[in-house]
């Protein structure tokens, strides 16, 4: 599998610099961001995966010992809740890792040509660590609403107010990364938009 993906990363590679020699920007950026991620799934996600699942259990946990609500196994990427009686235990796994909405808002970064490569790269690093903070606020999030609510809560924390939560959080960072730049930078004739400060 690894020697198909990797001839299928030159396939992608040459075609990258056929579309930017012949200059189609749209092309370009859809296929550069589509292959990027896909190719950063496949070669970084069983390394980042783990390491995700205990920097999430940790920051979360950290919150939950502090608190006393719940307490985190970040070895083994767990969170217990214990109280009254409720006993859960929420194991921080592949979809709750973050990695998926962290390639995705690289790869769109990547090759995004408002910003300079120097600013993709400070904006891709606060992005990406912002992410990770709206993730653990998620985890926080689900984690209150089942500590105060019950085991019947866990569905709808999990399901409707985490994500929820977490998809508010990231449209809102995608607005000040990707649409209020376009709109700033853009050239209408001969005018061109600037931010003054």
């Amino acid at each position: 599998m690894t020697i198909f993906v990797t001839i299928l990363l030159i396939i992608w590679a040459y075609v990258m610099t056929v579309l930017y020699r012949a200059k189609t920007g749209f092309w370009y950026y859809l296929v550069g961001c589509v292959g990027f991620f896909a190719f950063t799934m496949f070669y970084l996600e069983p390394i980042c995966v783990p390491l995700l699942q205990k920097q999430v259990a940790t920051m979360a946990g950290a919150i939950g010992d502090a608190t006393g609500i719940y307490s985190s196994y970040f070895n083994s990427g767990i969170l217990y809740i214990s109280h009254n009686n409720i006993n859960l235990s929420l194991f921080i796994d592949y979809e709750c890792s973050g990695i998926i909405e962290i390639l995705a808002f690289v790869a769109l970064l990547a090759f995004f040509r408002v910003y300079q490569v120097y600013e993709r790269f400070v904006v891709g690093i606060f992005g990406v660590l912002l992410i990770f903070y709206f993730n653990v606020f998620r985890i926080v999030l689900i984690c209150v609403c089942v500590y105060f609510g019950g085991l019947e809560w866990y569905f709808v924390s999990h399901t409707i107010i985490g994500r929820l939560f977490f998809y508010v959080c990231t449209v809102l960072l995608y607005f000040y990364v990707f649409t209020k730049p376009q709109i700033v930078r853009q050239r209408l004739g001969g005018f061109e938009y600037e931010n003054s400060n």
